[in-house]
């Protein structure tokens, strides 16, 4: 069983064979994946596909490099997309220094702003976080002080989204109650800060990836990423932990479940129950 906690296909970049790249993912065993939004459209697109495939599930949000043209009623429009039982998460949202392609100021505030909008709907968030680790991290400790009183003992708050930090931070994360995410990156030559992470962290609390289309594995590397490549990851981590591949396959999918409230895999557990994801 193998869960891609975060691509993108509703990107133009599948529009012509988005049924084909389905079934590849289904026939490599990726059981469930989640399509994460990064602006309103995109988010938009997430829902309306994941509305039609059973085993797909949507995050909206707007990312950090879109955080200046997010308004009011932006954050009203994706409050009325959550009404959708297959939106099980907030996000991609967080603070990018590196790009800067919206001013910081305006990227916290946009942070801020959506992370009330998950707090308000009892969703998790998808946290994208580049040369900003110690300001993104002091932001969601203050997210999880104010969440945590309502929330049921062992759901993770969010997940950081293809981690790039180091161990020790990953560390940090966990113990305010983010799950880590490893991407195909860990399979490139110079990623050695991520395989000690994805060596170094407790199992329960490490999902796993794509962000197809981009970020492909080593193997695959000048190509569009796309889920049925989460193979090649999940046997990376196995090796580096001296872990079978089922054994990681399935307990990243049990941390993705937990995670969005998917139960086993299944119809999201906050519309079923009304629990916080």
């Amino acid at each position: 069983m193998l869960v891609d906690s975060h691509c993108h296909l509703q990107d133009p970049k599948f529009a012509d064979d988005r049924h084909e790249v389905l079934r590849r993912s289904r026939l490599a065993g990726v059981s469930a994946a989640v399509l994460i939004g990064y602006d309103l459209e995109s988010s938009l697109r997430a829902v309306d596909i994941a509305d039609s495939v059973e085993d797909l599930y949507a995050a909206i949000g707007v990312h950090p490099h879109d955080a200046k043209a997010l308004k009011p009623r932006d954050i009203r429009a994706l409050a009325r997309l959550a009404d959708s039982s297959r939106v099980v998460g907030i996000g991609e949202i967080g603070l990018d220094f590196h790009r800067n392609l919206s001013p910081p100021e305006t990227q916290r505030s946009a942070f801020r702003e959506q992370l009330e909008l998950a707090r308000d709907l009892r969703l998790p968030v998808v946290v994208h976080a580049r040369d900003a680790d110690e300001e993104t991290f002091e932001i969601l400790a203050d997210h999880g002080r104010s969440v945590l009183p309502e929330c049921p003992k062992d759901r993770p708050l969010g997940v950081m989204h293809c981690f790039a930090g180091d161990l020790t931070l990953a560390l940090r994360y966990i113990e305010i109650g983010f799950v880590i995410s490893i991407a195909g990156t860990c399979t490139y030559p110079n990623a050695e800060r991520t395989r000690s992470v994805a060596r170094g962290i407790p199992l329960r609390w490490m999902a796993v990836e794509t962000d197809a289309p981009y970020l492909p594995p080593q193997s695959q590397r000048g190509k569009r990423n796309e889920p049925a490549y989460l193979v090649e990851t999940v046997q990376q981590i196995a090796a580096l932990r001296g872990e079978s591949f089922a054994e990681v396959a399935d307990s990243t999918a049990m941390a993705a479940a937990r995670l969005f409230g998917l139960g086993d895999i299944g119809e999201p557990i906050a519309r079923a129950t009304g629990e916080r994801p």
